[in-house]
């Protein structure tokens, strides 16, 4: 899991530029043993039969990422930014980034604010952070609009953020974009456990790799057979949240409301009979792909939970014992579900 971690976490993959991640997903799921098939927008799904075809459990988490995109090239050639998902501006200002052309060239640069220099600008402190007042420093030849258009940048072009990586020997894990690379990581781990054990799931299961879940839409979609639905997705931590970057956090309540009550109560049933690290929370500014597609009008129950991630959309921080424990309730769950 923390190898499958490190290569997500260091694959481009903001939210509507993810076919080369999903490629590297593909490629994975088929070493394993198992076939991914695709949704017309891209999301991935990997079957796996149950004993029983009564009911049909959905397990999600998501490839795409926070990022950004070309809004405007300026004259003195730099670029406006869009954003794509939600985070703070400061959470991004000095951030390196790659800009992504259509034409598949990738260039350096830097995030920085219009009045960058507090020896130039008497206001460089002050200068609210906002999408207005940010635009990316391209490491390139260009003072124009004209030259950077010569590189093939163009509006609408894709931003991705560095990452930053750092894999501890502790077993922490430091990076942007753990949410939600860190939960499928924890699904790759349910994989190969179920490929090395041999196990074969009560309900058949399906595995969704969604891809536009930072925007609101990732399982907007799911197939029509699924009944039972779980989200896997950042556990968020901090004020008077009960986690830790080493526990896998069981979502109780989000911003779109109360997740399905024996599903959750089976999930802390099972933590606690098998010592698995857990914690119950609520999120009172959150929602997931469990959200999609709830509100997508699907008759599914549906449940929330995933490693405890800190500083969520910024300088995120888990530890693998979140992954390990996320996969493990997983893998007792779909041996153990809730029944109709």
């Amino acid at each position: 899991m923390t190898d499958i971690l490190e290569m997500l976490l260091r694959t481009p993959s903001p939210t509507g530029y993810t076919h080369h991640i999903m490629q590297k997903v593909e490629q994975e799921v088929t070493k394993l043993g198992y076939e991914l098939t695709y949704t017309n927008k891209g999301c991935g799904i990997v079957t796996i039969p149950g004993t029983r075809e009564d009911r049909v459990i959905g397990i999600s988490a998501h490839v795409d990422t926070l990022g950004a995109m070309v809004r405007s090239i300026k004259e003195n050639g730099t670029l406006k930014i869009t954003s794509l998902g939600g985070f703070m501006m400061g959470a991004i200002e000095n951030e390196y980034v790659q800009i992504h052309t259509r034409d598949e060239r990738v260039y350096d640069g830097t995030i920085l604010t219009s009045r960058p220099s507090v020896h130039v600008y008497e206001d460089a402190r002050e200068y609210k952070r906002d999408e207005a007042n940010m635009e990316v420093r391209i490491d390139e030849l260009v003072n124009s609009k004209k030259e950077v258009q010569a590189l093939g940048i163009r509006v609408g072009d894709y931003i991705s953020f560095d990452p930053r990586v750092q894999v501890k020997a502790n077993g922490f894990v430091k990076s942007r974009h753990l949410d939600d690379k860190a939960s499928v990581a924890s699904l790759f781990g349910l994989l190969k456990l179920m490929k090395e054990e041999g196990l074969q799931p009560v309900f058949t299961i399906k595995l969704f790799f969604s891809n536009y879940e930072e925007v609101g839409h990732g399982s907007s979609f799911i197939p029509e057979d699924i009944t039972d639905f779980i989200a896997v997705d950042m556990g968020a931590l901090g004020d008077d949240l009960s986690g830790s970057e080493r526990d896998v956090s069981i979502c109780a309540k989000d911003s779109s409301g109360p997740y399905d009550y024996q599903m959750t109560s089976k999930m802390i049933e099972l933590a606690e009979k098998l010592e698995i690290g857990y914690a119950v929370d609520i999120y009172p500014r959150y929602s997931s792909d469990a959200t999609a597609a709830l509100r997508g009008g699907r008759d599914i129950r549906a449940a929330l939970v995933g490693p405890g991630v800190h500083a969520s959309h910024s300088m995120e921080r888990t530890h693998m014992d979140a992954v390990v424990n996320t996969a493990a309730l997983l893998a007792a769950y779909i041996m153990e579900p809730v029944e109709a």
